[in-house]
């Protein structure tokens, strides 16, 4: 069993920075994938960014190039850096580990980018 917890949501302006934080409750470092997903209201779930066990990372396009997905297996975290937010970056980010056959989700964090 995982438990991940996220936090670090905000309300801020659009242009403004944010970081993301997902605490797993435990190693990450033989969990094949971690990611964060996001859904505003009305819409479905769709991925943010991904980062594999191997450290490779695949992204959204609408935030290639403002996002950045790392993790810590040390810290048994992951992050999400995000950067030039835009209003429809608003929407409850969660985190997701996937491991052999398993997939696990955290509560979620809202995030309010205002114009």
């Amino acid at each position: 069993q995982v438990q991940l917890v996220e936090s670090g949501g905000s309300l801020v302006q659009a242009g403004e920075s944010l970081r993301l934080s997902c605490a797993a409750s435990v190693s990450i470092f033989s969990i094949s994938a971690m990611g964060w997903y996001r859904q505003a209201p009305g819409n479905q779930r769709e991925l943010v960014a991904v980062i594999t066990r191997g450290g490779n990372t695949n992204y959204a396009d609408s935030v290639k190039g403002r996002f950045t997905i790392s993790r810590d297996n040390a810290k048994n975290m992951v992050y999400l850096q995000m950067s030039s937010l835009k209003p429809e970056d608003t929407a409850v980010y969660y985190c997701k580990a996937t491991t052999v056959g398993l997939v696990y989700w955290g509560q979620g964090t809202q995030v309010t980018v205002s114009s």
